[in-house]
C-alpha cells in the first residue's frame, strides 16, 4: 500500500513538470516537499536578495583601522571575482582589496581618502548583474559601531558648580554630537556650545576646524576653563599680589595655537598619528615593559668582508656590508638553533626556519621586510631580496606575508654614522642585533722577527639585545663570538 502512494506521488510530480510548473507557481501546499537550497559561497544569491556588505576587512595582526586610499573601480562597474576593488591603507602598507563576489559596485558608502574607517564598517555595496544597481536598498547600519560608548551622565550639581567641560559634554550628547579629542578641549576651555553650530566632520563628527570657527565668530580666544569654574575670592592686598603672580597667566591646561594668529606662551601643536606611527608605539611599550632586555656587544673586523666585496664588484656583482652580516647572522643561528627562538606564553618556541627581518626605514615610519630562509641563501641572492623588499616597503606595497613573522632582526644604522646603539627587541622575537658604524683603528702588529709597527684596522661594533627569558648572557656571548668569527672568515659561509 504503501509503495502505491509512493509512486501516485512521484508520477504527480513528473506530470507537474511536464505542464510547465516552477516552483514559483506551484502551490503553497507543495511548497514544502521541495525542501530548502542551501547555497555555499557568497555569489550565490537569489534575484532580488539583499545587496551583498563589503566591509573593511582585516589586513594584517595588529589593525584595527584603515584608510581608503583610493577606489579602483567605480559605481556602475562590473566586477568579477578577483577583481581589485580598492586600495586600504593598514598600519604597516598599502594592500589592494580584490572582490570575493560577482556583480556590479552599486554604492561607494565611504570615499576616497578617507581615514581611520573602524574593521567591520560597511564600506560598498554589490549587486547581482541584470539588477538596477541605482535603486539598491542602502541598509540602516552604515558603519561598525565605535568602540568608545558614552558614559552616562552624572546628577547635574547646582549650576554655580558645574564646570565647563561637562556643561560642553552634557550638550553634546543632548544634541547627539561626536566631538573630536581636539574640538572637545576648544569648546571645554573657551564655554563654548556646539549644539548651535551644524558639524561638517564624516559621520557628524564635530572637528577642531568647526570649534576653530566658533571660536573666530565668537572673538573670545583667550578664556581659560579655570576663570568658569573658579569661585568669586575677595581681593587680595596689592603687595600680596605683586609677590605671588607669575610673569604670565599660566592656563591649567595649554591654550591650541589658532591659524593666522601670533603664537602665546604655552600654545601647541597637535600633529595627528598616522597608523603605522600607532602600531610603532604600541609595540615599543609593549617590548620595553614586557621583555627583560639584556646588552651585550663585540667589535668585529671587517677588513676580509671589504676586500670580498671589492673581487665581487670585478666581476659585476654589488652586494653591501650589510648583506654580509645577514648572511653571518643566518649562518650564526644555523650554528646554534637555542637563539632561533620566540617567546609565548607557554615559554621559548625554537623556529625551524631561520627568517632574518631587515628594519628599513620608510617615510611612514620602520617596518621589517622578511628574508626568507636566509641561511640556504647566498650573499648575492640576499642582496637581490633586500633590495626588492626595501623598494616595496618604501612604496607601501610590502604583502602581509613579507613582513609578518620571522625569527631575528637586525638592524643597521651605520650608514647614518652611528658608532653604536642598542635597539628595542620585536616581539614575539628573541633577538635583535644593533650595526653601528665601521671605523678605522690603529693596532700594533708584530712581524715574524719581532718587529712592531703600527697597523689600521676596519672594526664595526655590533649589539645584541636579547630576551633574558630566552636567551641569557652566557648564550648571547657565544652567539655573538660566533658571529664575529663567521663575519670576519667570510669563507666560512660555504661550510654551513
Amino acid at each position: 500500500m504503501t509503495l502505491t502512494v509512493m509512486a501516485a506521488s512521484l508520477l504527480g510530480s513528473l506530470r507537474a513538470l511536464r505542464a510547465g510548473l516552477t516552483p514559483r507557481n506551484l502551490s503553497l501546499t507543495a511548497a514544502p516537499r521541495l525542501g530548502r537550497c542551501r547555497y555555499f559561497g557568497t555569489s550565490c544569491r537569489l534575484l532580488g536578495a539583499a545587496p551583498l556588505k563589503v566591509l573593511m576587512p582585516a589586513l594584517s595582526p595588529t589593525m584595527e583601522k584603515g584608510n581608503i586610499v583610493k577606489w579602483l573601480k567605480r559605481e556602475g562597474e562590473t566586477v568579477h571575482a578577483g577583481d581589485a576593488l580598492c586600495e586600504i591603507e593598514t598600519d604597516k602598507a598599502v594592500v589592494t582589496l580584490d572582490s570575493s563576489d560577482d556583480g556590479v559596485l552599486a554604492k561607494i558608502m565611504v570615499d576616497d581618502g578617507t581615514k581611520d574607517v573602524i574593521l567591520g564598517s560597511l564600506i560598498a555595496l554589490l549587486m547581482e548583474e541584470g539588477e538596477d544597481w541605482k535603486q539598491v536598498e542602502i541598509p540602516t547600519q552604515t558603519s561598525a559601531p565605535s568602540p568608545t560608548q558614552p558614559v552616562p551622565a552624572p546628577k547635574e550639581p547646582s549650576a554655580a558648580h558645574v564646570p565647563v567641560s561637562s556643561k560642553v559634554q552634557h550638550s553634546a550628547g543632548k544634541g547627539d554630537a561626536r566631538l573630536s579629542p581636539a574640538a572637545r578641549q576648544i569648546l571645554g576651555t573657551h564655554g563654548l556650545d556646539p549644539s548651535s553650530t551644524a558639524p561638517t566632520g564624516p559621520r557628524g563628527i564635530f572637528t577642531k576646524e568647526d570649534a576653530l570657527n566658533m571660536l573666530k565668530q565668537k572673538g573670545s580666544m583667550t578664556t581659560p576653563r579655570a576663570a568658569a569654574a573658579a569661585p568669586v575670592q575677595p581681593p587680595l592686598k596689592t603687595t600680596q599680589a605683586a609677590s605671588s603672580a607669575p610673569a604670565y597667566p599660566r592656563p591649567s591646561i595649554p591654550p591650541i595655537s589658532i591659524p593666522g594668529q601670533p603664537l602665546t606662551p604655552g600654545t601647541f601643536t597637535e600633529i595627528p598619528a598616522s597608523n603605522i606611527r600607532q602600531v610603532i608605539a604600541r609595540r615599543l611599550r609593549e617590548s620595553k615593559t614586557t621583555i627583560p632586555h639584556s646588552y651585550v656587544s663585540i667589535d668585529c673586523n671587517i677588513e676580509q668582508v671589504l676586500k670580498t666585496r671589492k673581487q665581487l664588484a670585478k666581476d659585476d656583482i654589488k652586494v653591501s656590508v650589510n648583506d654580509f652580516i645577514i648572511k653571518a647572522a643566518a649562518v650564526t643561528l644555523k650554528q646554534m638553533p637555542d637563539v632561533n627562538s620566540t617567546w609565548s606564553d607557554e615559554g621559548p618556541r625554537q623556529l625551524s626556519s631561520i627568517d632574518i627581518a631587515v628594519a628599513v626605514a620608510t617615510e611612514r615610519g620602520l617596518i621589517t621586510p622578511i628574508v626568507r630562509d636566509a641561511a640556504t641563501k647566498g650573499v648575492e641572492e640576499i642582496s637581490t631580496t633586500v633590495k626588492a623588499l626595501a623598494k616595496k616597503a618604501k612604496a607601501g606595497k610590502l604583502l602581509p606575508e613579507e613582513y609578518q613573522g620571522g625569527s631575528f632582526s637586525i638592524s643597521n644604522l651605520g650608514m647614518f654614522g652611528i658608532s653604536g646603539f642598542s635597539a628595542v627587541i620585536n616581539p614575539p622575537q628573541a633577538c635583535i642585533l644593533a650595526i653601528g658604524q665601521s671605523r678605522h683603528d690603529l693596532t700594533v702588529s708584530e712581524d715574524d722577527r719581532g718587529n712592531a709597527s703600527l697597523c689600521q684596522k676596519d672594526m664595526m661594533m655590533v649589539t645584541l639585545s636579547s630576551d633574558g627569558r630566552v636567551v641569557d648572557d652566557e648564550l648571547a656571548s657565544q652567539f655573538l663570538e660566533n658571529f664575529r668569527l663567521n663575519l670576519e672568515n667570510p669563507k666560512r659561509f660555504a661550510l654551513f
